[in-house]
């Protein structure tokens, strides 16, 4: 049985600072201890990744956790993160109230968008913008009539 996703994985350059930024901007909370590897096989075999060494940390916020890595080895590739319309995971989505004040919020805390404003859609508000390592988050404000509210899912027990 498939109760839901459990984690996004974000591969970061600085976990430290990345930490800091998702509590402030979106209040998650450090899910016990930090975690390193290196020279680790079942590790390796795990993530299918030979010859790993990084960081990690679990955060959370309500119902949501978030999985972030920073790799030294193997070096990651080079580029830009991943655009909306790139093959692959590209964003995630974070559902909030009064889309206005947290767009505003945010950008004070370092993101930046390319709308000057959370566009209405009829039934959701939405924007897309990029954290301060250029990773993609949207955020949603969903209407009353809406058929994904967040609060709409059953609660689990």
């Amino acid at each position: 049985m498939i109760r839901g996703i459990h984690h996004v994985g974000v591969h970061v350059r600085d976990l430290d600072k990345m930490i800091v930024f998702y509590k402030a901007a979106f209040g998650f909370e450090l899910v016990g201890e930090s975690f390193a590897w290196k020279d680790e096989p079942v590790l390796d075999r795990l993530i299918d990744v030979p010859g790993s060494a990084a960081r990690g940390a679990m955060l959370r916020a309500g119902t949501c956790y978030l999985e972030m890595f920073q790799f030294e080895a193997p070096e990651p590739r080079p580029g830009a993160p991943l655009n909306p319309q790139d093959k692959g995971y590209t964003h995630f989505c974070v559902d909030v109230t009064d889309i206005e004040n947290e767009y505003e919020r945010l950008k004070g805390l370092g993101m930046s968008f390319g709308a000057p404003a959370p566009i209405d859609m009829g039934h959701v508000k939405s924007v897309y913008g990029r954290d301060p390592e250029g990773n993609v988050i949207e955020l949603q404000e969903t209407a009353a009539h809406c058929e994904f509210r967040l609060d709409a899912l059953p609660k689990s027990e």
